[in-house]
């Protein structure tokens, strides 16, 4: 597909990448790349090509959150169209990235600021540039980060952290991302694609009905009291058993029975036929 405000694109290893594009103004998300890749994670999620996401932005930033005149200013006497809008822009960086059945990884090469931070958080994984800048700047220009922003913070944020950043309106860099465990990993700019591509392909390689039930397991484990959390597990587990013909007991745990490898210092996928 041909789009206007992001591009998409799946290598032959398996990574597809998601770019917001709208360099000219930070990657700002306006209501046409909010349907634009509601549309592309859809067709991503039935692409068997694609077997790990990376969200990146276009330019020096990843996105400098949501577009403030064309989101606020023209919506603003549009409510039915200002909900729809809102609906699809909550919904595809909070449940459509937490729940996507592939891996995802956000790449913040840039500026990454308000409505932003919500589809860093919602990935699986997240590395960033030292040199990114991140921020809740609502407060700066008589706001507060509403919608699902404070909502998706509060479960990766500090609560002291949170808070000063929210009503200070103060910046913070890649390297205090890391430091806050916000993103997995804070690298040089210059070191950001590869060192990004290098995990994304890792993940890739992994038997990916594994992949999906560690993700739901993870995800929906975290609402779940011990008993309800246990039961779901295995209930993931007799589906991934199912689902992948058992190779985890055929294949994987046979060929470290056979001495082929060492699954806790390599991985399956190195084991030559």
């Amino acid at each position: 597909m041909s789009y206007g405000t992001i591009l998409v694109a799946v290598d032959p290893d398996g990574v597809a990448t998601l770019t917001l594009n709208r360099p000219q103004k930070k990657n700002a998300m306006n209501p046409v790349m909010h349907e634009e890749v509601t549309h592309a994670l859809e067709a991503l999620r039935y692409d068997a090509r694609a077997k790990v996401v990376v969200i990146t932005g276009a330019g020096d930033a990843f996105s400098s959150g949501m577009d403030l005149k064309e989101y606020f200013i023209d919506l603003k006497d549009q409510p039915n169209e200002y909900d729809r809008i809102n609906r699809l822009s909550i919904e595809w960086r909070g449940r459509t990235i937490r729940h996507f059945p592939k891996p995802t990884i956000a790449m913040v090469n840039g500026y990454c600021f308000g409505g932003a931070l919500p589809i860093v958080e919602s990935c699986d994984l997240a590395l960033c540039a030292d040199e990114a800048t991140f921020g809740l700047s609502e407060i700066n220009y008589k706001n507060f980060p509403a919608g699902s922003v404070t909502r998706s913070l509060v479960n990766i944020m500090p609560p002291r952290d949170l808070l000063w950043y929210t009503l200070t309106g103060r910046p913070w860099n890649g390297k205090k991302a890391e430091e806050l465990r916000f993103v997995n990993r804070s690298v040089p700019l210059a070191h950001l694609h590869e060192e990004t591509y290098a995990v994304a392909l890792e993940v890739a390689g992994k038997d990916p009905s594994a992949l999906t039930a560690a993700k739901e397991t993870y995800r929906h484990s975290l609402g779940l009291e011990w008993d309800t959390a246990v039961n779901f597990s295995n209930a993931k587990l007799a589906q991934h058993q199912k689902r992948q013909n058992d190779a985890f007991r055929s294949e994987g745990i046979a060929d470290f029975l056979e001495g082929k490898y060492k699954p806790g210092l390599e991985s399956h996928e190195q084991v030559k036929p």
